[in-house]
């Protein structure tokens, strides 16, 4: 499985969101200019965040995005899912994956279970780390004087 710049990007803008949003909501151009994104793909991120209810949006002057609820609510699962869609890194008809087609070989086929292992691990990692633990951690990294520069990949 590979994200697209969509899960990548929008990951840390959320962590940006988490980080700085506690008193106030933040500009899309504030998040642009500390993880170096574009704002026009920043603003089409935070639109499909908001429509899944991760963000919230303030008019106004003052106004900007929050998180819709609390960072510890908030799994790097829910927020890539809201980005990328379905995380498989493999379908498998026989492990009910590809609608109700099923698959022929089922019965002799070995593989349906390392794609089925796969999957599970995929999605155990994304659903166990929460917004709030990769705050914690960037706030490590600060006082160690280790800032992840805004061009960082991750």
């Amino acid at each position: 499985m590979k994200l697209s710049t969509k899960g990548r990007y929008g990951l840390r803008a959320m962590i940006d969101l988490a980080v700085y949003s506690e008193k106030e909501p933040v500009s899309i151009q504030s998040i642009a200019d500390r993880q170096n994104i574009s704002e026009r793909y920043l603003e089409q991120l935070m639109a499909s965040l908001k429509k899944e209810g991760l963000v919230k949006s303030i008019r106004g002057a003052n106004g900007g995005y929050q998180l819709a609820r609390p960072a510890i609510g908030i799994s790097v699962g829910d927020i890539l899912r809201a980005l990328e869609g379905d995380l498989r890194a493999v379908t498998c008809p026989a492990n009910g994956e590809e609608g109700n087609g099923g698959c022929e070989n089922a019965d002799l086929c070995v593989t349906r279970y390392v794609w089925q292992r796969i999957n599970e691990g995929i999605t155990h990692a994304v659903d166990t780390m929460y917004l709030n633990q990769l705050v914690e951690e960037s706030k490590k990294l600060k006082e160690k004087g280790q800032v992840q520069p805004a061009g960082c990949q991750g």
